[in-house]
């Protein structure tokens, strides 16, 4: 099998893996859904300061929500050495990150739907007319970048036994070119752009998906192997 039907394989598989059991679909999506919550609540009545900072609310939802998928991403290969097992099959290195991380980037857009909305009516954002486009772009590239490196590090610490705090440790440092590109470029989309800095936005998150998804792909196999 080619390496592109071999990730194509992974993808299917662990999209069926959430369809079925939904538990990380529905803990993911109550983690988020209660940071927004937890951010309407700290600032208070002041809509306006709400709606001012709701990019960054909304990103810092997500980016907290990705670290609890990530971690529960690799569970089932974690549990009776299924990772082992994955590695000693004639199945590309690449193709299990490629496919491990589309999945991801699947999975954090789904989460995206209901959150987005939730976002929007509870800090009381008016996005333009013609800018839904664009969030959505923004949204692809930033959940991207969350889910490429987010991949490699889940599967390092997968069989460490304080994954769930190590994770976000080694992560958070890492993404930050990205949160700041994806907050900056969201802010922009929901209150105008006057002077036109969207796109160096933009291009700073292309070229930080494209850095780490090459680089996945690399040392994926190094590290399920170590």
């Amino acid at each position: 099998m080619s390496v592109f039907g071999q990730m194509l394989g992974i993808i299917r598989k662990d999209m069926l893996l959430d369809w079925r059991g939904q538990r990380r679909a529905a803990s993911t999506f109550l983690f988020g859904a209660i940071t927004l919550l937890l951010f309407s609540f700290a600032v208070g009545p002041d809509s306006e300061a709400l709606a001012r900072h709701s990019a960054g609310y909304l990103w810092l939802a997500l980016v907290l929500s990705s670290t609890l998928a990530l971690n529960e991403s690799f569970r089932v290969e974690i549990e009776d050495d299924a990772l082992e097992g994955l590695s000693l099959l004639p199945v590309d290195p690449r193709a299990l990150f490629y496919g491990k991380a589309i999945a991801n980037v699947l999975f954090l857009a789904m989460l995206c739907v209901p959150l987005v909305p939730m976002a929007l009516v509870m800090y009381s954002v008016s996005m333009p007319a013609g800018g839904l486009g664009m969030l959505a772009l923004l949204l692809l590239l930033g959940i991207a970048g969350l889910a490429g490196p987010g991949t490699l590090y889940a599967a390092m610490t997968a069989r460490a036994r304080g994954r769930d705090a190590l994770l976000p440790l080694l992560l958070f440092p890492l993404v930050i070119p990205i949160v700041l590109a994806s907050v900056k470029g969201t802010h922009l989309v929901f209150f105008g752009d006057p002077m036109d800095q969207l796109g160096g936005w933009m291009k700073l998150s292309v070229a930080f998906d494209v850095v780490y998804w090459s680089i996945g792909g690399v040392l994926f196999g190094k590290v399920i192997d170590a």
